[in-house]
């Protein structure tokens, strides 16, 4: 996500050279929350790609006669209560310690505790994930992460509503970035091998907002559905409308290549 917002910040530095932007808008603000944002985003959007990924392999466990409560070299320790296929809700915990390095290169350490109506691929099935002392490297992770099943759309391909309530990270300098999301997500690949996250593509619609550090609100908005690739992490395309300190309706056009500021289009790559 991160490479979503590096060529908003290179723009933003030059269009904020006309006399316009400068009386409207705090230019290092700005740059200050984008940044800010692709890193609560990343970290949350890992939230929901990995509590979905314990549920799955909760299923997979609780139907076999492996003992799910074994420690894994590379991951974390899950327990499942109930620990039956069909008693729910269950309660589902993914215990990291002091210290898991996962197979993305991203340590994590502290408990995720997932609340589940039903398995993931169940229509209706609600999974509602918080956070005990969790950390994502050095970010620490709290709010509240809902996550429904929503059954298929007309293409055969499962959607799912994902909303994120008193979202905030904790930098390790005390700085704290708050976030919210709704929005939808739709499988659209790797479902068919659902014990292996990095197969996945997801089609993202909706809406994500948050405060900065420095108390800098934004919005993004989604216009056209994003096309998300975990390996290697990236947006194949879309278009997604951005709303930051003072600057309204920036835009940044996967399908072209372009993000429009002020009126004006730019070329990025990534």
């Amino acid at each position: 996500m991160k490479k979503l917002i590096v060529p908003i910040l290179a723009v933003l530095f030059v269009s904020c050279d006309e006399e316009s932007v400068k009386n409207t808008i705090d230019t290092a603000s700005a740059i200050d929350a984008l940044t800010e944002y692709s890193t609560v985003n990343k970290v949350f959007q890992d939230v929901g790609n990995n509590s979905g990924d314990a549920v799955l392999n909760s299923e997979s466990t609780t139907s076999s006669t492996s003992k799910l409560s074994e420690t894994k070299i590379d991951g974390p320790v899950i327990t499942v209560e109930p620990m039956d296929f069909t008693t729910f809700p269950k309660t589902i915990t993914v215990d990291y310690g002091k210290g898991v390095l996962c197979k993305d290169g991203i340590t994590r350490k502290g408990i995720v505790t997932i609340v589940s109506t039903n398995w993931y691929g169940v229509e209706g099935s609600v999974h509602t994930s918080t956070f005990t002392n969790y950390y994502h490297e050095d970010f620490k992770v709290e709010g509240t992460h809902v996550v429904e099943n929503l059954g298929e759309n007309t293409d055969g391909n499962l959607e799912y509503s994902v909303t994120i309530a008193n979202g905030k990270i904790t930098t390790s300098t005390g700085a704290t970035i708050d976030y919210t999301e709704d929005s939808t997500r739709t499988w659209v690949a790797g479902s068919d091998t659902p014990l292996n996250i990095w197969d996945d593509e997801y089609m993202l619609e909706g809406m994500q907002s948050g405060t900065s550090s420095k108390g800098v609100d934004y919005t993004l908005t989604v216009e056209e559905s994003l096309h998300f690739v975990l390996l290697p992490r990236s947006v194949e395309a879309g278009i997604l409308d951005i709303d930051v300190a003072g600057i309204e309706d920036i835009k940044l056009n996967y399908n072209t290549k372009m993000v429009t500021i002020l009126g004006k289009n730019y070329p990025f790559g990534y």
